[in-house]
């Protein structure tokens, strides 16, 4: 697995980023005048790298018809362009091509989605997996049988009844007319939990830009890419008598795979991609469980990191405009991500990480950080932050059960602190992180959709703030009891850096 979360927005009741979405809505032209003829220099190798490239133009056509003819005069190759957004998605071995296309009249922004070559695919799980074995589920299966109606093992999914999701189920699982898409690393839809909720028509493989809908093609490619079925039985596992149940059981769930089957980095032209499919395929929610890579944060002084802030953010936009809500997970760095620094020490992940001190304000991680994308802290079984997630005051819109194994203990059959959901080949494991935060809020989301069938995002996001509890700032945070603060929340009953507008309930939801 690749990476994990973060993000950032100013204290002020608008994000930071409705700034930057008036730049990028769109961004102006690098430069009016290079001729449309710019070719590859002399010095270029010809074995030179070939990366992919998002250039961004003005969306019509005959400013994209331009624009092509001088991607192929830079000797590059169009893999797919969204006119309907004016991204287009590029290959080019030459090394200036990226920057010769800046100065093509119409382009707004162009840059390299990687810094590593294209190979013959960053999550935001804490810690690897925990698979259930044959014993405890034999244990889990008795304790369960304990609550007429649960699921074989219910009992150790403390974060239901976190959040009123068992009671919820009760009232109303939700409609099989609202699909939440998660956009990760694939989700086997053969798995008993899932098959009976899996949408495979609103299903793809996003992985270098394009859709490929072929059967199963949204699968995980092996079992060790277990994140996205993980978050999906989060969200929508059936109430179906076999293993796990979902916070919202009842709705469909699709899978939109944007991994790099070689590396497992999660790249700008498959998120693209991935919007773009679930907008234009009726999905209703997206959950998103990564940051893009390879970028942790994406500068806007940097041409290529601000090409794909560009980009992404015109795909998710698109998105919203189509009816389609976002949620992503916070990040489990323990960052503030209302502060005025923060040090990134892992980007570029695709070649050698340069320590950097970025300006959470004017560095973006995506699609976290883009406007109207719904930002998820992670709590325990104690409903408190969970030791690793990021916060941040105007940053975090709501919390949910994310796990923390290291201090916030249930009292479950297991006594862990972690989310129990479904894994490839129909096996279950404990995970932790803002990853599984993320699909609770999705879940809920998929419960006040169902019942307020006509909500734009915009109305259920708000929806999803207001039915949101919250406990306030703790009297301390010091988790480790060395007497040291182990982050600090700012704000108030309504509103703070810990749990935004507070933690999700699905009771409250379908009331």
């Amino acid at each position: 697995m690749a990476h994990l979360r973060s993000r950032r927005r100013l204290a002020l009741a608008v994000p930071v980023v409705l700034s930057l979405t008036a730049s990028l809505g769109f961004l102006p032209a690098a430069a009016s005048a290079a001729p449309a003829t710019a070719t590859a220099t002399e010095e270029q190798a010809a074995d030179a790298p070939v990366l992919m490239y998002v250039v961004n133009t003005k969306a019509d056509h005959r400013t994209i018809a331009k624009v092509k003819r001088a991607i192929a005069a830079a000797d590059g190759e169009v893999v797919i362009a969204y006119e309907k957004i004016g991204v287009i998605v590029v290959r080019s071995a030459n090394g200036d091509f990226a920057k010769t296309l800046r100065e093509v009249a119409g382009v707004q922004s162009a840059g390299a989605t990687r810094t590593a070559p294209l190979a013959p695919a960053g999550t935001t799980d804490a810690g690897s997996a925990e698979y259930l074995t044959a014993a405890d589920a034999a244990k889990l299966k008795a304790a369960s049988a304990e609550t007429p109606g649960s699921e074989p093992l219910e009992a150790d999914q403390w974060d239901l009844r976190a959040i009123g999701a068992d009671k919820a189920a009760k009232i109303n699982p939700g409609s099989g007319k609202v699909t939440v898409a998660v956009i990760d690393t694939g989700v086997d839809d053969t798995h008993p939990d899932l098959a009976p909720n899996f949408s495979a028509s609103q299903s793809a493989n996003c992985f270098g830009g394009t859709p490929d809908t072929t059967p199963g093609a949204w699968r995980p490619y092996t079992a060790g890419d277990y994140h996205g079925t993980h978050v999906a039985g989060e969200i929508a596992a059936a109430r179906n008598g076999v293993g796990v149940a979902g916070v919202a059981p009842g709705v469909k769930v699709s899978a939109i795979n944007v991994t790099d089957p070689a590396s497992g980095l999660f790249y700008a032209e498959a998120v693209v991609c991935a919007f773009v499919f679930a907008a234009d395929h009726g999905v209703e929610i997206t959950n998103n469980s990564y940051y893009v890579d390879p970028w942790m944060y994406n500068c806007m002084d940097d041409p290529d990191q601000r090409a794909i802030v560009d980009a992404v953010n015109r795909a998710q936009l698109y998105a919203q405009r189509k009816g389609t809500l976002h949620l992503a997970s916070a990040g489990n760095s323990n960052h503030d991500l209302a502060s005025d620094a923060i040090e990134d020490a892992s980007s570029p992940n695709d070649t050698t990480p340069v320590p950097r001190t970025i300006d959470p304000s004017e560095c973006f991680d995506l699609p976290t950080q883009l406007p109207g994308v719904v930002t998820v802290s992670a709590t325990g079984s104690e409903n408190l932050k969970s030791y690793y997630s990021s916060y941040g005051k105007g940053v975090v819109d709501v919390a949910a059960p994310g796990g923390d194994r290291r201090y916030q203990l249930p009292d479950t059959p297991s006594k862990d602190g972690r989310i129990l959901s479904t894994m490839p080949n129909g096996e279950y494991a404990w995970l932790q992180g803002t990853s599984m935060a993320s699909p609770h809020a999705a879940g809920v989301a998929a419960l006040l959709k169902s019942k307020h069938p006509w909500l734009p995002p915009a109305a259920l996001q708000a929806l999803l703030k207001a039915q949101a509890n919250n406990p306030g700032c703790p009297a301390s945070y010091d988790q480790n009891g060395d007497g040291t603060q182990d982050a600090t929340c700012e704000g108030g009953r309504l509103v703070n850096g810990f749990y935004g507008h507070g933690i999700v309930d699905a009771l409250r939801a379908v009331k």
